[in-house]
């Protein structure tokens, strides 16, 4: 398999992975590309990898998304609680604030601090669902908390279910309201960087098809697997893993 195809396939798998458990997408790539030397990447690859996961989501909730059609005030839910997150990460981007905080250092504690949160919020007692419970209140509370994910090493869909089970949401529904916000919050970002392509030549070849494609299949099996385990299990295994993977950053930065 040629290298750059090997490469697309693993920032698929991280991508798809990563994006929706709790453990923070931005920060296992931009780890990646700090381990990988002769790494090669692009704003059009980074586009397919975000629509990939997009189109993972849209199929997966279907169903829930055109039932929501019959329930406006669902939708409704949505926009509040993506406006935080949109209004503050417009600010972020245009402002090349972004790239200030792509350090390893910022990964590191990040992971550990945010990772501790998730540990803290899953001790919560469930007495709220998604169906009966979501409203303008919890759902701008949540939207907050998104913002959060703005940090490389929080996590969106970490920070989101953190927010959801302070507000006593069930682990399956923190993961439920996690996985709809992650819709504009994944537009968003499709969007951003299908913009900035535009300034840059690149060109719409098969790397960026099969980009697509696995991002999908990871995303979507990701997904679907997520939402399981959350029904069975708790989340201390995410967590175990932030604090591992911090320990690992902070021996390799203060060592």
């Amino acid at each position: 398999m040629s290298l750059i195809y090997l490469q697309t396939l693993l920032l698929a798998f991280i991508q798809g992975v990563s994006e929706f458990i709790p453990v923070s997408s931005s920060a296992h790539l931009i780890l990646f590309s700090n381990i990988i030397d002769n790494y090669s990447n692009s704003v059009l690859m980074d586009t397919s990898l975000h629509l990939g996961s997009l189109i993972a989501i849209i199929h997966f909730f279907w169903k829930d998304l055109i039932d929501f059609t019959n329930n406006k005030i669902i939708w409704i839910l949505i926009i509040i609680g993506s406006l935080p997150i949109i209004i503050f990460g417009y600010f972020v981007f245009n402002y090349n604030l972004y790239e200030n905080i792509r350090e390893i250092q910022v990964i590191a504690w990040s992971t550990l601090i945010f990772g501790l949160l998730l540990y803290f919020s899953d001790k919560f007692n469930v007495s709220r669902s998604f169906e009966n419970n979501l409203n303008t209140k919890n759902i701008l509370l949540i939207g907050f908390f998104q913002v959060l994910a703005l940090i490389p090493g929080a996590s969106r869909s970490g920070i989101v279910i953190t927010g959801s089970r302070f507000l006593n949401f069930s682990r399956y529904d923190a993961a439920k309201i996690s996985f709809i916000l992650s819709i504009p919050a994944l537009l968003g970002a499709s969007l951003l960087t299908l913009k900035d392509s535009f300034f840059i030549e690149q060109t719409f070849n098969l790397n960026i098809i099969l980009g697509i494609f696995f991002s999908y299949i990871f995303s979507y099996m990701t997904i679907k697997y997520f939402l399981v385990y959350t029904k069975n299990f708790s989340l201390k295994v995410f967590v175990a893993y932030r604090v591992l993977l911090s320990f690992i950053l902070f021996y390799f930065l203060y060592f």
